[in-house]
């Protein structure tokens, strides 16, 4: 009997073992399923989990593309939801904190797709309280800010997937020490600065896709990447120089970036690649036609660069080739016989080269090689004349007359050596910052207008200096052609680095002998006033002269550099889901009336009739919009002219009110031509379609809201207040009056801007996309500076 109690004991205590296994085990699916409803109910219902509800068995749901619910040994471990394309925003009330804390309570999740949902806010950090999780995708939201440092926690993190978002800031060093990491997807959002260095150390990544941002630099070495296989950084501004890659490459896209440097041999080393991507860059020197029968390729687009070289008929082509886009490059001889005659579903396109194809699509031969010559050649300065460089400089810096005097004494000095030596007929050379045996008396008494200003720094820059041309050339790699960034009315204009690791802008201007030396003097004395938040400021010069009269040859001036681009390619040139937001906008617009009012008053005499256009405002790595083309002709033959109708007693006498009058009010008309741009969302054509335009927003002032929205930049429409809008229509419509003394001063359309801005601020509905983004209620997401 004893026995027999025992065993009926034993078995009782296995049975309520068992029996609190499944209470528990119910508990816990209960408590999951709540979770899950919690969810539901966070995501205002979406029509996505319409199917969900307090009966429904969650780990035993049939999967779908849109929603699926993963359980193993009966806890959640994936959950997959993916809303409509195009969501709306979630409501006002809406805590992206409550819903990170709400999802956490399924603690065993190790994938999470939360997609075109509507989500908004900041990522909190208290995600990483999901400790397994591998893939994190939250794309097509409305998530702002910047990655939360506590992901570099998630050392089991493989895949995370954040495009299509408003996320903004530079990437974190850490990012690129996530042991795990395998797919890095930021694609579509206002990410900006250099890529860290870091990156070069992704031991397991396959997939790097980081276009459509607004990352500038170099790209870092990731020729020790064995594992990369898709590299996409269209649409940034990288380079000069072409990327240091691994061999394992099956997708490579760099286009609309600004590469100059040649396309380096080993790329046709790249077997496997399938996609290669260049176009809409500068890259320069031969077109390697070994791409075309790489066994793998499908896709090889070169069109818009400086490409050269001769094509011949026998070329080899791959059979998986489906694309070629050749156009816009500098070819020439013959198009391939195996794009002739390849597959019949092949696409080629070969027009604007030089290229013998007997149609009328091509340019003719002398345009490429003299273009080839522009592109590869800079010329370079004879050493074979040149004398000591110690004996050559001379500072600028000021009119200091200790200064002086150590330069009348090397004057009299190598005047003295030299005096018996035969003269020579000489090249120019540098005036630096030692003494010059040969600078004129002139331009040392000149040297007093140049101001206490060059001395000082401002709002963050160095003080204004003169540099050496060795620094320049180290800067520039000797002028390389690889940091060329282009040509205009004002001379060449390089990018470079100084030796401290700030990117500078460097112009090259060649002076003629009849140049008057009082005339850049002045201009000197004037640029180095210059230097406001919203204007790109000069940070120093450097001259160069002719030995034979101590003329000035070339000068350069150096120009701090603005990496984001021009407003114009914020707001019409095709940047989809990144254009700026309605706020943004208002503010740029401040910040350019606020650098206009200080070239009118912030020095004398004023600087007037500037022809302003968004391409002459740049973007810097915070979105503050900044000036970078002002009326200062360096080249006036004229001394008594510094601009446009400024007369040379206006230089002596600002009391000459009348005219600058007159100029300040053309410059309010350019103002109104940039609001336009700034509300429709494009830029007009012709003066017919600006007077279409005021029109249009003249007669939508007095309508009704809905007419106003129907004109504004559809990016935009939904995210503005109508009080805002209907106030900018109003100030633009004002600045294009056609009577000068009709438009508004710089001081009013400053208050009303502020109005428009401070108006919309206090809606705090504002920061969306053309879908419609949110703004926090509590703190909007893109407030890049204040209005001061």
């Amino acid at each position: 009997m004893a026995l027999v109690f025992e065993v009926s004991h034993s078995a009782l205590l296995v049975l309520v073992f068992i029996l609190a296994q499944i209470v528990y085990s119910e508990q816990l699916q209960s408590s999951q399923a709540e979770t899950l409803i919690r969810i539901q109910g966070l995501l205002n219902n979406p029509a996505v989990l319409s199917s969900w509800n307090s009966s429904t068995e969650f780990c035993n749901t049939e999967p779908s593309s849109s929603l699926t619910v993963v359980c193993y040994e009966e806890s959640i471990t994936q959950l997959h939801i993916v809303g409509k394309q195009g969501a709306s925003i979630l409501p006002l009330n809406f805590s992206m904190d409550s819903f990170i804390t709400t999802l956490v309570k399924l603690p065993n999740l190790k994938v999470i797709t939360l997609v075109s949902l509507g989500l908004w806010g900041q990522i909190p950090g208290k995600i990483t309280r999901l400790s397994s999780l591998e893939i994190l995708n939250m794309s097509s939201n409305f998530l702002y800010g910047s990655i939360p440092q506590e992901l570099s926690s998630l050392t089991t993190l493989q895949t995370l997937i954040l495009d299509e978002n408003m996320l903004a800031g530079q990437l974190p060093d850490w990012l690129g020490k996530l042991p795990a990491l395998a797919v890095l997807s930021l694609r579509k959002n206002l990410f900006n600065g250099t890529l860290p260095n870091s990156f070069s150390d992704f031991d397991n990544l396959r997939i790097l896709s980081l276009s459509h941002n607004h990352f500038y630099g170099e790209v870092p070495d990731f020729s020790s990447l064995t594992y990369l296989q898709v590299l996409d950084l269209e649409d940034n501004t990288f380079g000069p120089q072409f990327p240091k890659l691994g061999n394992k490459l099956v997708t490579l896209v760099l286009s609309k970036n600004r590469f100059r440097s040649a396309i380096p041999s080993e790329v046709s080393s790249y077997y496997q690649l399938e996609t290669i991507d260049l176009s809409l860059n500068r890259f320069i020197g031969p077109f390697p036609t070994s791409l075309l029968s790489l066994p793998s390729m499908s896709y090889l687009n070169m069109a818009e660069n400086k490409l050269t070289g001769k094509l011949f008929n026998n070329l080899s082509c791959s059979a998986a080739l489906e694309f070629v886009d050749l156009s816009s490059n500098l070819l020439t001889g013959h198009l391939p016989n195996c794009l002739v005659s390849g597959s019949k579903n092949r696409v080629v396109l070969y027009s604007r080269n030089c290229l013998d194809t007997g149609n009328g699509n091509q340019h003719p031969l002398s345009f490429c090689q003299n273009e080839a010559l522009a592109v590869g050649i800079i010329p370079q300065r004879k050493k074979q004349k040149r004398v000591s460089k110690a004996l050559l400089a001379l500072s600028i810096s000021g009119g200091i007359v200790g200064g002086i005097v150590l330069l009348g004494l090397a004057f009299l000095l190598i005047r003295r050596v030299n005096a018996n030596k035969p003269f020579k007929k000489s090249t120019t050379r540098l005036i630096a910052e030692n003494a010059s045996t040969a600078y004129t008396s002139k331009i040392l008494s000149d040297a007093r207008y140049i101001s206490q200003t060059m001395k000082l720094g401002a709002l963050g820059l160095p003080a204004y200096r003169t540099f050496s041309l060795e620094e320049l050339e180290e800067a520039t790699n000797n002028f390389d052609t690889s940091a060329f960034i282009g040509e205009g009315c004002q001379g060449q204009m390089y990018r470079g680095r100084l030796k401290d690791g700030s990117f500078v802008a460097i112009r090259c201007l060649k002076m003629k002998k009849s140049h008057s030396t009082r005339n850049f003097m002045h201009h000197i004395e004037l640029t180095s006033k210059l230097r406001h938040r919203h204007l790109v400021s000069t940070l120093g010069h450097c001259f160069e002269c002719y030995l034979d009269d101590s003329s000035v040859s070339r000068i350069f001036l150096v120009f701090e550099y603005v990496p984001n681009g021009t407003l114009r390619s914020w707001i019409s040139e095709g940047r989809a889901r990144q254009s700026l937001t309605w706020t943004q906008r208002i503010t740029a617009a401040i910040g350019v009336a606020k650098g206009i009012q200080f070239l009118h008053t912030g020095i004398v005499p004023g600087v007037f009739s500037n022809n302003l256009k968004t391409t002459d405002i740049l973007l810097d790595q915070n979105l503050v919009a900044k000036i970078s083309s002002y009326n200062l002709p360096l080249l006036a033959e004229n001394a008594g002219k510094v601009g446009h109708g400024i007369s040379s007693s206006a230089l002596v006498d600002p009391s000459m009110s009348a005219e600058m009058k007159h100029e300040e009010k053309i410059d309010v008309y350019d103002f109104g031509l940039i609001l336009l741009e700034i509300i429709v969302g494009k830029p007009p054509k012709s003066k017919k379609e600006v007077d279409v335009l005021k029109d249009q927003l003249e007669a939508s002032i007095g309508a009704g809201e809905v007419s106003r929205r129907s004109i504004v930049d559809p990016a935009v429409k939904n995210a503005c207040l109508d009080q805002s809008l209907k106030t900018m229509m109003e100030i633009c419509v004002r600045c294009l009056l056609k009577n000068p003394e009709d438009r508004p001063s710089v001081e009013d359309i400053l208050w009303n801007l502020q109005f428009a801005a401070q108006v919309q601020e206090a809606w705090r509905g504002d920061s969306q996309s053309s879908e419609g983004s949110p703004a926090s209620p509590t703190q909007p997401p893109h407030r890049y500076f204040s209005f001061y």
